[in-house]
């Protein structure tokens, strides 16, 4: 059946590192995705990516972050890139609807205010999705875990200042699986992707020598190893 126009849309999987609510793990941090509610048909109460129609005087980057803003109040993205194009004919239902997705990442431990029809959602147990919109947070999931394997972008999920064990909590969220602290640390700054900041972190309660900073040397997207990968213990 011929199509009488085509449209094009941009969503967005934005990810945090966050403490999981309501859990057995006690507060384990876990990567999380942003959702928002559908409130019209198709697929009304489903869970969708945040985005939406390409303006005629819009670039790609332009309309997401517009569509961030305007959808779900999100206006400070520590990384945002374009990923991919879903061109399937019949990924949405009526006029054909190309989708380019991009990814977004928000440092721990920013908070940003969120509308009533928006929440985090840990990716390993994403709600009923929306379209094509559950193959969209895989893909891009799956993107970052290679990105954070060959470039510094763990810059754009981490505090301005961290722990080695703070960030290692956030490499294993974000990867889906256990990282040692000293081996991260060890290829980190082999890589010269982080450098201490000559500071400690204050003691906790149970006392013990303070831990060192650290912060990341650069703050800016960059290929640090094209043919490294983080890979699963064992």
């Amino acid at each position: 059946m011929p199509y009488r126009s085509t449209h094009h849309e941009v969503l967005a999987a934005v990810f945090q590192v966050r403490p999981q609510q309501g859990s057995a793990t006690g507060g384990k941090p876990v990567l999380h995705v942003l959702l928002w509610q559908r409130a019209l048909d198709p697929e009304r109460g489903r869970w969708s990516l945040p985005g939406g129609r390409l303006g005629h005087d819009e670039t790609l980057t332009d309309s997401v972050r517009r569509q961030l803003a305007e959808k779900v109040d999100l206006r400070e993205l520590a990384h945002l890139e374009q990923l991919a194009v879903f061109s399937d004919p019949d990924r949405v239902p009526g006029d054909r609807t190309i989708a380019s997705t991009f990814l977004g990442l928000v440092p721990s431990p920013a908070t940003p205010e969120l509308p009533s029809d928006t929440r985090w959602h840990p990716v390993s147990d994403l709600p009923p999705m929306a379209f094509d919109h559950g193959p969209m947070v895989d893909h891009a999931h799956n993107r970052l875990v290679a990105k954070l394997s060959y470039t510094n972008i763990g810059f754009a999920l981490a505090p301005s200042e961290f722990a080695l064990s703070t960030l290692r909590d956030i490499y294993s969220a974000a990867l889906g699986h256990p990282v040692d602290a000293t081996n991260l640390q060890r290829v980190l700054e082999r890589r010269h992707v982080i450098t201490r900041t000559g500071t400690t972190a204050r003691s906790g309660r149970s006392g013990g020598r303070p831990a060192a900073l650290y912060r990341f040397a650069d703050p800016r997207y960059r290929v640090t190893d094209e043919f490294a990968a983080l890979r699963p213990p064992g």
